[in-house]
């Protein structure tokens, strides 16, 4: 247990860079007091002590606005950044090295009573806002993007984007290196598939002599779309 505690308190000192010293985080934290509670309350519901597990998970939601099941299964090293928000479920399953951002819901989509929460394997990063919902089984090292929605599995070493998520692979993350915390470089699904069309459609008029043209349609320039002024 003691273990467990200095493996979370570290994950919070290596991965927050606004992070002075480890009595600030111990003391002003609630991500890490979220956790800890859990610790503590998984202890008694595997011990059946469920009621007390319960009143304790609900205190630590009060107190942090994080609301963690205590049934829930969670390794060493787990991180939650600012937190308010974030919902984890009783079957939910979380590896080593795991990150969460506020907002994060890891929720069911079945009323049966066995598995129905999400597993997250090692070092996987989930960004503010996502959602993953049901027995799905995201793959270490994956990187779930802000505000994405999962409802199927993922891949190790894979980004996820988009509402439902959009799949990307990506090359292996270098297990020796931190968690991928990077939640700027996301790619832009809808973008790149919009440039393509308009690029085959122009390559298909050229070809048939077709006097129309779509060049004049905006389009993503570095991320940014380009166009007429729409002034109202």
């Amino acid at each position: 247990m003691f273990n467990k505690l200095a493996r979370d308190l570290r994950a919070a000192q290596e991965r927050d860079p606004a992070a002075r010293n480890r009595w600030e985080i111990v003391l002003l934290y609630p991500g890490l007091h979220a956790v800890w509670c859990h610790r503590f309350a998984h202890g008694l519901w595997v011990r059946n002590v469920r009621f007390l597990a319960r009143a304790l998970s609900q205190w630590a939601r009060w107190a942090t606005g994080i609301e963690i099941h205590p049934g829930a299964t969670i390794a060493p090293g787990f991180f939650i950044d600012h937190g308010m928000g974030v919902v984890i479920g009783e079957t939910t399953v979380i590896g080593e090295e795991v990150t969460l951002y506020q907002g994060v819901t890891l929720g069911g989509t079945s009323l049966l009573k066995g598995k129905r929460h999400p597993t997250l394997e090692d070092r996987v990063v989930v960004g503010a806002g996502a959602k993953v919902l049901g027995a799905v089984t995201i793959g270490e090292r994956s990187r779930i993007g802000a505000n994405a929605v999962v409802v199927k599995d993922v891949p190790p070493d894979a980004v996820v984007v988009g509402v439902p998520g959009e799949i990307i692979r990506r090359g292996p993350h270098p297990v020796s290196r931190a968690p991928d915390l990077e939640h700027g470089r996301l790619p832009d699904v809808l973008g790149d598939a919009l440039n393509d069309l308009v690029a085959r459609v122009e390559k298909i008029e050229k070809t048939t002599g077709s006097k129309k043209s779509v060049s004049h349609h905006p389009t993503a320039d570095h991320g940014v779309w380009h166009g007429e002024d729409f002034e109202i």
